[in-house]
Order: structure tokens, then sequence, then C-alpha cells
């Protein structure tokens, strides 16, 4: 949708564009448009003399970026409790099953076992 500040050429005034609903019925069938102050109906989309936006002025450039921070390496992220195969997640708490006690996605522990990713392929739902 286009802006709808126009500056009238029937007027001249600096407004705004008015659209208001044609209907058949219950059924819309056009879109009449409008000077909002005076009233001067344009018959088309392109018949409209929209204002033009001035450009944002360009305050930062990329060389103003700093550079990307990388934290943690992708191995380190791994070793945690929700990718490990001893972690049971259920709605109501996430469990590890070798500890017996309740854990959170975020843990970690000596005893991290990657889970094989599961086959929902022959998944019966």
């Amino acid at each position: 949708m286009k802006t709808v500040e126009i500056i009238c050429r029937n007027c001249g005034a600096d407004t705004l564009l008015q659209r208001e609903a044609i209907y058949d019925g219950f059924t819309k069938s056009g879109e009449r448009l409008l000077c909002s102050a005076c009233g001067f109906e344009y018959e088309s989309e392109d018949a409209v003399p929209f204002k033009k936006k001035k450009a944002d002025p360009v305050i930062f450039t990329e060389a103003d970026r700093s550079a990307a921070v990388d934290v943690f390496d992708e191995a380190e992220s791994r070793n945690l409790c929700r990718y490990c195969a001893n972690y049971l997640i259920n709605p109501f708490t996430q469990f590890c099953s070798i500890h017996k006690k309740e854990v959170q996605a975020t843990d970690t522990c000596p005893q991290f076992k990657t889970a094989t990713p599961k086959d929902e392929s022959d998944c019966p739902i």
C-alpha cells in the first residue's frame, strides 16, 4: 500500500488521501479515492499525486558496526543435558534418567551421552 500523504491537484493542500469503500449490497465493489481537504475524487490510484518521501539520512554505515562475537564454540554447546540420550522431557518436568533427578536443559554432567536423532517416519500418528 502506498503512502497516504498527497498534494491535491485540485486545492493544492498538503493533505491525506481518504479511501472510501463502494458497496453493491453487502459486497465491496470498489473504492473511491478522495482528497480529505476538498473532497476531490481521483479516478484511479495512478492519478493520485502522492507526496514523495525524502530518503532517510544515513548516519551509520557497515564500517561502523563492530565485529560479530562468537561466545561459544559449536562443540561446547553440544554437551548440554537437552542433547543427552538420558534426558527425558514431558509437559511437567525435565528429568535425567542416570541421576534420577530433575534437571534443566542447560545443565551439564560428566556422563553425557549424545542422543541419536529420532526417525519420525515410522510414527503411528
